[in-house]
């Protein structure tokens, strides 16, 4: 996004919450590759849309530090509950202590471990599911978790402009293959809705209509 489109972008929103605005700094200073934490005006994007829907369940996969998941939490009925994936246990302490400062801590349960081995465990049905884990496993994730998705549920999938490397016709890295085969096949889905938004790195809204 162009610097200054987003600066006006930023100045014209609701401000940052002060415990995200502390996790990302802190997501910067202490771990690898922080751009994977989706940020203020995505984080805020996801927070409206989980309020909107007011969901009962949510399924994320791919907590990193945390912020998303706070972010679609805020939007939980009250006896709601987000479910997050994360397959690096080194992260676990970190975002729970964010949970607990955020005061949603009671409306997360974290799981360690690859979606692979965690979905056949899961028994609860999703108003609303965010992808966000390895892009390679996009396709994989979505044929796993579309049955637990309600009819009328939604399905957001981040990440799918992958920094414009879709539009590469000889790009041959797997994180691109993997995204590119994903959009590909989303688009001749005939039980749902979806649009790309050009938020950030891309994000796809799905609705499962049956």
């Amino acid at each position: 996004m162009d610097r200054e489109l987003e600066n006006y972008i930023i100045d014209h929103s609701s401000p940052e919450d002060p415990v995200l605005e502390d996790l990302y700094r802190q997501t910067h200073l202490q771990f690898v590759n922080p751009n994977m934490s989706c940020g203020h005006i995505q984080g805020k994007f996801l927070e409206m849309i989980s309020r909107m829907i007011n969901p009962l369940y949510i399924l994320e996969i791919g907590t990193f530090t945390g912020y998303s998941a706070i972010c679609l939490a805020k939007g939980l009925k009250l006896d709601g509950m987000l479910i997050t994936v994360e397959e690096n246990d080194e992260l676990a302490g970190f975002n729970k202590s964010y949970f607990i400062k955020a005061g949603v801590a009671s409306k997360i349960r974290s799981i360690t471990g690859r979606l692979q081995d965690v979905i056949p465990k899961i028994r609860e049905e999703f108003d609303l599911v965010y992808i966000d884990g390895d892009k390679r496993e996009y396709i994989e994730y979505y044929s796993l978790i579309t049955d637990k998705v309600k009819p009328g549920g939604f399905i957001i999938a981040d990440n799918v402009l992958w920094g414009g490397k879709v539009f590469e016709k000889d790009a041959r890295d797997q994180q691109t293959k993997g995204i590119t085969e994903f959009n590909e096949m989303i688009s001749k889905q005939k039980n749902i809705e979806n649009i790309i938004l050009p938020l950030r790195d891309g994000i796809m809204l799905i609705r499962k209509i049956s």
